[in-house]
């Protein structure tokens, strides 16, 4: 029950519709007027509200393509970790070097063996970013058993997608923004008037 308190103050300790009855709102007591849970709700009555999701694209190359690249087959042959870490700068976007991801993929090479443990996550990522299909199988399968095929189509793919690896992230958009701005200007008469 509602009690009158001198200092300006009042409690009150019973139900909401009691609270209504008396002229007291749930703002003044501190009573919830609604008696939906926080932490619980129906969605019996609500519709789909799952996000779509998007459909998965095909890798632009096949696993065992590699030699549709020579260039690239030989030095990822030979070197696999300048190969990876030109993949590695352009999915980091730029947030890691060419460098310091080759470096740390033959390190964990020579001190491990298995490369291919680091490497797959950078395919798990790259997956996500361009909605990739997983094909043939998982990722850190793929890597495992043909690690140099799988670096090669990821190089690929990323080539087929519009990047120069050979430049890295930062020369990529650095090309781009060039190419944007071309675009831009206005075309020029031949006495130096825009038109």
């Amino acid at each position: 029950m509602a009690s009158f308190n001198p200092s300006g103050y009042e409690k009150y300790s019973g139900s909401a519709a009691e609270a209504t009855k008396f002229g007291q709102d749930a703002a003044t007591t501190g009573i919830p007027v609604s008696s939906s849970n926080a932490y619980y709700s129906d969605n019996s009555q609500t519709t789909n509200t799952r996000p779509q999701t998007k459909t998965r694209v095909p890798w632009s190359s096949g696993l065992c393509g590699c030699f549709s690249d020579w260039r690239n087959c030989c030095i990822t042959c030979w070197c696999p970790c300048v190969t990876f870490g030109q993949i590695a700068e352009i999915v980091d976007k730029g947030s890691s070097s060419c460098g310091v991801n080759g470096a740390l993929y033959t390190l964990i090479a020579c001190v491990t063996g298995c490369a291919c443990c680091y490497s797959c996550f950078y395919r798990a990522k790259m997956r996500q970013q361009y909605m990739l299909k997983k094909h043939p199988c998982g990722d850190c399968l793929v890597h495992c058993f043909c690690e140099y095929c799988a670096l090669c189509q990821e190089y690929r793919e990323l080539k087929s997608r519009g990047y120069d690896l050979s430049i890295g992230w930062h020369g990529n958009m650095e090309k781009q923004s060039r190419e944007v701005a071309m675009t831009s200007i206005p075309p020029t008469v031949e006495g130096g008037m825009s038109r």
